[in-house]
C-alpha cells in the first residue's frame, strides 16, 4: 500500500483537474505543481506548492526546465526500503513525491494537421513529462503515476476507501505510464523519420499504436479470446469510427464482415447496396433509388443473405427500414438512420445498427496480415484499373456492357481468390469466392446467376492460365468479359472469346484477395 502523502500535478489536458486536486487535498495531501496547473489551481483556490519553490530554482527556457531538479526526481525515485536512499533524500532537504500526476503535450493530435510546422511539432515534443512519468513508473511500489483524468475517480476511491493506493493498482497505473510514453515517442520517430526520408509506409522499426475499443465475447469460434483495437490515427471511413445505435455487442466476425462490406460499399458512388457473408459479397446492386438497390443485392442471393451484414451508401429511411426487416441479419451499415427508421428497426432490438460516414476519401495506408513470427505489410489495394482497359477482342462492350464490366471489376476486387462475379443491370447475379483454382469459381458463379447469365457480363479477379472459363461463360450466354490479362496463353482466351462472339477488355491490374 502507497501511503500519499505528497503529490506532484503538472498536466496539459485539465480535464476534471481542479475536483481531483480538490479531493487530494481535503484528504491532507500536500500538492505541488508548476506552470499553468498550478495557476489553475490557485484560481480555485485549492492549497499548492510551486515546484519552483520547492528547487529554489525559477522555471526557465520559456517552461521548458522546471521539473528537471534532484528535488523533484530525487523525491520520485527514492526506494523507500533502502536506508541509503532515504538517508540521502534527509542529507539533501528532499521530501519524498509518492504520487506523480502527468500528461503529455499533444504531439500526436498537432502532427496530424496538414499545415503543421517543424518548429509547432518541436514544442509538442515533450520532455519533462515523460522523464516524471517514467521516473515514477518505475519506481511504482512506492510511488503511483496517472496519465488520465479517466483514472481520477479510481484513485481517490482507493485514497478514501483503503487510505492509500495498493500495489495491484499502482502496478496497472505504471502499465498505463509506459504505455503512454511510447506512444508520444512512436509518434515523433514517425513524425520525424519522415523528414529525413526514412520511407513512410515501410520504416526499419514498424511500431504499431493501437487503442482497445473492447474485449469480445470470443473470437472467429467460441473457444478463441479477442479483443478489438482502433489505430491511434485513425484513417477514415473507418467501420473503427461507426457508432452504434442499436443492437448487441458487435462479435469479432461482425466487425470483419461489417469491414468488408464497408470496403466494397466505398468503390460505388451511386446508390447501392452491399450484403457480406463470411467477408464475401453475396449480394451487389447499385440502381436510382436505395430501396431498389437493396431488393436487388438481396435478390442475388436470397439464401446467403439470411444471417448476413448489409451496407447501404443512402441513409436509411421508414421505407427502407420495413424492407430491412423482412429477414434476419445480423447488422446494417449506413451513413445515417432517420428517426422514423429507428423506430421501425427498433422492433428487432437485437439487429445491430452502425452509422459509419462514408463521404470521406482514404489517403495510402498499410494492410497487415500477422503470421507467427512475423508481419507481412503491404499498400492497401486502394485502385482499381491499370491503364485504361483495353479492348482485345473484335468484338467491341455496347454501353450497357461497358457499365456491367465496370460495376462487375469493382465487385470481383473484393471477393476472395480465385474469384469470379457474373453480373447484369448494375447487379451480382453470382460470385464464385475463395476456390483453389478459376474454372471452379467460374462454374459456382454461372450456376446461380442460372438463365440469367445470357447477356451479362462476368468479371475475373486474376488473368487466365486456360481458355476453360471463357469456353464456360460462352456456354452460359455471357456477352462480354473483363480480367486482367498478362498470361502466356492470353491468345488462347481472346481467340476463344472471339469464336464465341464475346467482348472481351484486358485492365493490366489484378485484384487477388487471399
Amino acid at each position: 500500500m502507497i501511503k500519499v502523502r505528497t503529490a506532484l500535478i503538472s498536466v496539459y489536458d485539465k480535464e476534471g483537474l481542479e475536483d481531483f486536486a480538490r479531493g487530494l487535498a481535503e484528504l491532507g495531501i500536500r500538492i505541488l505543481s508548476t506552470g499553468g496547473t498550478y495557476s489553475r489551481l490557485v484560481d480555485a483556490n485549492i492549497p499548492v506548492t510551486s515546484v519552483s519553490e520547492v528547487t529554489g530554482f525559477p522555471e526557465i527556457l520559456r517552461g521548458r526546465v522546471k521539473s528537471l531538479h534532484p528535488k523533484i526526481h530525487g523525491g520520485i525515485l527514492a526506494c523507500r526500503e533502502t536506508p541509503q536512499d532515504m538517508e540521502d533524500l534527509a542529507r539533501h532537504g528532499i521530501d519524498p513525491i509518492d504520487l506523480v500526476v502527468v500528461n503529455l503535450y499533444p504531439f500526436e493530435a498537432t502532427v496530424s494537421r496538414p499545415d503543421v510546422t517543424m518548429d509547432e511539432a518541436r514544442e509538442n515534443i515533450d520532455i519533462g513529462g515523460p522523464a516524471m512519468i517514467r521516473a515514477a513508473a518505475k519506481n511504482f511500489p512506492h510511488v503511483a503515476v496517472v496519465v488520465s483524468p479517466s483514472r481520477y475517480q479510481a484513485v481517490l476511491e482507493a485514497l478514501r476507501r483503503d487510505g492509500g493506493i495498493p500495489a495491484s493498482l499502482s502496478l496497472e497505473l505504471a502499465v498505463e505510464a509506459f504505455q503512454r510514453t511510447a506512444a508520444h515517442d512512436s509518434h515523433i520517430v514517425a513524425f520525424l523519420a519522415k523528414q529525413v526520408g526514412e520511407p513512410e509506409l515501410f520504416p526499419a522499426k514498424l511500431n504499431l499504436q493501437l487503442d482497445k475499443v473492447a474485449e469480445l465475447r470470443y473470437g472467429e469460434n467460441s473457444h478463441q479470446r479477442a479483443a478489438f483495437y482502433r489505430e491511434a490515427t485513425l484513417s477514415l471511413p473507418s467501420l473503427a469510427a461507426a457508432r452504434q445505435l442499436q443492437g448487441k455487442p458487435l462479435s469479432f466476425n461482425n466487425i470483419n464482415d461489417a469491414s468488408a462490406a464497408l470496403e466494397i460499399l466505398l468503390e460505388y458512388d451511386e446508390p447501392t447496396a452491399v450484403a457480406v457473408k463470411h467477408t464475401n459479397p453475396c449480394g451487389i446492386a447499385s440502381a436510382p433509388q436505395i430501396e431498389d438497390a437493396y431488393t436487388w443485392a438481396k435478390e442475388a442471393d436470397p439464401v446467403s443473405i439470411f444471417g448476413g451484414i448489409v451496407a447501404l451508401n443512402r441513409p436509411v429511411d421508414k421505407g427502407l427500414a420495413a424492407l430491412l426487416t423482412e429477414i434476419f441479419l445480423e447488422v446494417i451499415i449506413a451513413p445515417a438512420f432517420t428517426e422514423a427508421a429507428l423506430e421501425v428497426l427498433a422492433a428487432k432490438p437485437n439487429l445491430r445498427l452502425l452509422e459509419i460516414p462514408i463521404d470521406g476519401k482514404r489517403g495510402a495506408y498499410l494492410d497487415y496480415k500477422r503470421i507467427p513470427g512475423g508481419l507481412l505489410v503491404q499498400e492497401a489495394d486502394t485502385q482499381l484499373l491499370g491503364d485504361a482497359p483495353r479492348v482485345v477482342t473484335s468484338k467491341e462492350p455496347t454501353a450497357v456492357e461497358w457499365e456491367d464490366l465496370l460495376f462487375a471489376w469493382r465487385a470481383v476486387k473484393h471477393v476472395k481468390s480465385n474469384a469470379i462475379v457474373v453480373a447484369k443491370g448494375k447487379r451480382t447475379l453470382g460470385v464464385g469466392a475463395g476456390q483453389m483454382n478459376r474454372i471452379t469459381a467460374a462454374q459456382l458463379a454461372l450456376k446461380q446467376a442460372g438463365d440469367e447469365a445470357r447477356g451479362a457480363v462476368l468479371a475475373s479477379d486474376a488473368f487466365f492460365p486456360f481458355p476453360d472459363v471463357v469456353e464456360a461463360a460462352a456456354s452460359a450466354g455471357i456477352g462480354a468479359i473483363i480480367q486482367p490479362g498478362g498470361s502466356l496463353r492470353d491468345e488462347d482466351s481472346i481467340k476463344a472469346a472471339n469464336e464465341a462472339g464475346i467482348s472481351m477488355l484486358f485492365t493490366g491490374m489484378r485484384h487477388f484477395k487471399h
